[in-house]
């Protein structure tokens, strides 16, 4: 049976209408809100690892836009949009979100390769040094101090006791403790003095330094603990990144005019 003209023109406009009503999920105050905006939203939270997508998030989701649709409005009434200050920020936001989409983009696309990743922790390894020390250090102004304590060691004295007075209030409240170190992250005349003492020992002259005239004892030493590439990846690739970030940005601006 057919139907008739006005029969026909109402069924093509339902027809029409449903995929545009399906495509979104609520309307505020006339404002529709799409259902792909849901989507995108669902896709950043389940992304990032923070739920699995599930009605309930979906839901949660709607409502946090439909929240914030409600207050844009109202910002946009009271006449926010239109200020100086907030345009500022939003282009700001704007410049941000292009360059890191860019910046993922060339991360992708400019990977950090095991062999940078281990050549870096060699790097390191030999920096640091294969072995690692746990020493006490009294730190004062002048040479006569330094002898007198040591002259003062040798009569029986504590050289926790002794550490009190140092001029490192850090390590000095602790009895001169400076905990585990590695010679690499001394200054050199320290380092120098430090390895060259046996487990127990405390050095029998001054030792000069930028800081100071240090008396040192080490307590003991052993070998360094290094992370496994496996350990190291994460971080060590982190810094590797940024310094290659860092590089093609100075590439670009060497090339771009700039007056």
């Amino acid at each position: 049976m057919m139907l008739k003209p006005a029969r026909l023109l109402l069924a093509l406009i339902a027809v029409a209408a449903a995929p545009a009503f399906a495509q979104n999920v609520a309307t505020v105050n006339g404002k529709a809100i799409p259902a792909a905006k849901v989507d995108q939203m669902v896709k950043q939270v389940v992304a990032q690892g923070q739920q699995p997508d599930s009605p309930q998030l979906r839901d949660m989701v709607k409502k946090e836009l439909i929240g914030r649709e409600v207050l844009l409005q109202e910002a946009d009434k009271q006449g926010y949009g239109k200020k100086p200050e907030v345009n500022a920020a939003i282009d700001n936001a704007r410049q941000s979100i292009i360059i890191n989409a860019m910046l993922a983009d060339y991360v992708k696309k400019n990977p950090i390769k095991d062999a940078d990743i281990q050549a870096e922790l060699d790097k390191y390894k030999a920096a640091v040094g294969p072995t690692e020390y746990h020493s006490r250090h009294i730190l004062v102004a002048t040479e006569q101090e330094a002898k007198d304590i040591i002259a003062k060691l040798k009569g029986g004295a504590k050289f926790e006791d002794l550490a009190k007075a140092s001029k490192d209030p850090g390590s000095g409240a602790n009895g001169g403790d400076l905990g585990w170190m590695s010679p690499g992250k001394l200054v050199k005349p320290f380092a120098d003095a430090m390895v060259a003492l046996k487990n127990g020992e405390t050095t029998q002259t001054p030792v000069k330094s930028e800081f100071g005239y240090h008396v040192i004892r080490l307590e003991e030493s052993r070998p360094t603990k290094f992370p496994t590439l496996d350990e190291a990846r994460g971080q060590i690739s982190e810094g590797l990144m940024q310094r290659k970030i860092a590089a093609y940005r100075e590439e670009l601006m060497k090339k771009a005019k700039i007056q």
